[in-house]
């Protein structure tokens, strides 16, 4: 199985930490936090992953080098001065990723997910790692029904989805009719997010989740950052 890390944003909210280093690329407990993402792959047994990049994207590279200090084969592609968010992006990454089901995380997450516990080969077109809801986002995203299947509507309690996640490929077919004639769609490459793909494949009844009740973090203020790093060093 491949993975794709998504690391093109702009980190706005992470200012001043993210107006010279990559989100991805901020340090919590002594390691860049993709690097924790890279070692959980690895261990897991994925060899290859592709990493989008946008904003202060030439700085991954150096970084991160090839991959082989993790036994991992690392592809970078980039999406230039405009990312081209979550949907676009595994739409320019197709080539690479292929026609297999592979492993999608956000890069400004910190989880302890064992990723291989994560199936290989979801029943519909995505597999979704859902956590308790933070602090920040106490409605949550989509609702976790007692046979696996997630979905977007009704009244039950909601999960927050982790930024984790196996997807076929098939889930951006029909992209356009989805998406809509929205200026990003129109763009060459196309700009759109992967939310209302995953809410159509919801409503065919073809995505399915699981709850994890370890660790996560959305690291998306220099807060959150610092209490992980204090954690982490703990």
């Amino acid at each position: 199985m491949k993975a794709m890390i998504f690391s093109a944003g702009k980190g706005e909210r992470m200012r001043p930490l993210t107006l010279h280093t990559p989100k991805p690329l901020l340090v919590a407990g002594g390691k860049p936090l993709i690097v924790w993402h890279l070692e959980r792959l690895a261990a897991a047994g994925i060899d290859e992953v592709v990493i989008n990049t946008a904003w202060l994207g030439d700085q991954f590279a150096p970084a991160l080098g090839d991959g082989a200090r993790w036994g991992l084969r690392l592809h970078f592609i980039d999406e230039g001065a405009v990312p081209l968010e979550t949907g676009g992006g595994i739409l320019n990454a197709l080539p690479i990723l292929g026609e297999a089901p592979f492993l999608v995380i956000n890069g400004d997450v910190w989880t302890d997910v064992d990723v291989a516990t994560l199936p290989r080969t979801p029943a519909g077109d995505a597999h979704l790692v859902l956590v308790d809801n933070p602090a920040q986002h106490p409605r949550g995203d989509f609702i976790l029904h007692a046979d696996g299947r997630v979905t977007d509507d009704g009244d039950s309690a909601r999960l927050t989805y982790a930024g984790v996640g196996v997807y076929r490929p098939a889930i951006i077919d029909g992209w356009r009719a989805v998406i809509g004639a929205t200026v990003g769609a129109a763009a060459t490459p196309p700009q759109f997010g992967l939310a209302p793909l995953l809410r159509h494949a919801m409503a065919q009844g073809r995505v399915t989740g699981q709850h994890h009740r370890g660790r996560w973090t959305d690291v998306g203020t220099p807060e959150r950052l610092a209490q992980l790093d204090a954690e982490l060093n703990a």
